[in-house]
């Protein structure tokens, strides 16, 4: 018993036990007690205050740390929220400047009236720098039907220019753009009695967007500016397409004139192009038709 007692354990558990009871009778309005610790609380209040505004700070830091957590996921919400709506909206201004596109194009059957006009998007460009060779999604399920030894002239949304259809299967296109080397119409300046020019393919041209003029009488007087359109020779592409610019004229060589022409169109910026195809003349198919039972009733 006396080691309980002299034990360092024992006596702080009584000392303990007995501020409790001085603390709890302090608290008794009236008690002597209370009179007695009023000094001591006095001292121990700023101790308080401390202790309480590390609790408030602890608690506080508490708080912000939570709700920065909140925070943080709301704003990675709303962020995705304005990733998908920027996204629809630019959905919706492409589909809106297409509209715009196709509902100008119907300029281009007013223009040519002799034409069938068939509407088709690109699909895929060659892998070359300037993409010689395209692919748009009409084929012959769309009217675009190709004999033996025939090709349509293809133009963008503003009537330029674009090259001509040179396959066709049921649902695609292929076109040769007037940059391909091997791609020739016959043109003229665009004035009254404008000079007949041949714009062509150039492999070295095309590098920088351009392409050749030849067969240029030497006494014509082409200038840079000068506008250049299709002459509607050979029956293929109609008179009166834009083709573009004329940049330089070389007359080094008498004999063989040449210029430099910048097109009207930029291929690689191509998202919707237009098919030309003559409308069958009815009349010559009606007087064949006749011609042919004529014939058939004299034998």
């Amino acid at each position: 018993m006396r080691k309980l007692l002299t034990s360092k354990w024992f006596i702080i558990l009584v000392t303990v036990l007995i501020l409790i009871v001085i603390i709890g009778v302090g608290f008794i309005p009236g008690s002597p007690v209370r009179q007695v610790l009023k000094p001591v609380s006095g001292l121990a209040s700023p101790v308080q205050g401390f202790v309480k505004n590390v609790g408030d700070m602890i608690g506080d830091a508490r708080s912000a740390l939570f709700d920065g957590m909140a925070i943080r996921e709301e704003n990675e919400k709303l962020k995705e929220q304005i990733a998908q709506l920027q996204y629809a909206l630019t959905q919706s201004e492409e589909a809106a400047i297409r509209y715009e596109e196709l509902k100008e194009a119907l300029h281009i059957k007013d223009t040519f009236s002799s034409y069938d006009v068939y509407g088709a998007a690109i699909l895929s460009r060659d892998a070359d720098e300037w993409f010689s060779v395209i692919r748009a999604d009409a084929g012959s399920r769309d009217g675009v039907k190709l004999g033996s030894g025939q090709a349509y002239a293809v133009v963008d949304v503003d009537m330029s220019l674009v090259g001509r259809v040179i396959e066709a299967d049921e649902s695609n296109s292929k076109i040769l753009t007037l940059m391909h080397e091997s791609f020739r119409v016959s043109c003229k300046v665009n004035e009254v009695n404008g000079a007949y020019v041949t714009c062509c393919g150039d492999a070295n041209l095309k590098k920088d967007g351009l392409c050749r003029l030849t067969d240029i009488d030497p006494d014509v007087v082409l200038e840079e500016g000068d506008v250049i359109v299709t002459s509607g020779e050979g029956g293929l592409f109609p008179e009166g397409i834009p083709v573009g610019t004329v940049v330089s004229v070389d007359y080094s060589d008498p004999l063989n004139v040449t210029a430099t022409l910048k097109p009207y169109i930029d291929v690689s910026q191509l998202k919707d192009v237009f098919i030309m195809i003559p409308v069958a003349d009815d009349s010559a198919s009606t007087d064949a038709t006749e011609q042919t039972s004529a014939e058939g009733g004299v034998q």
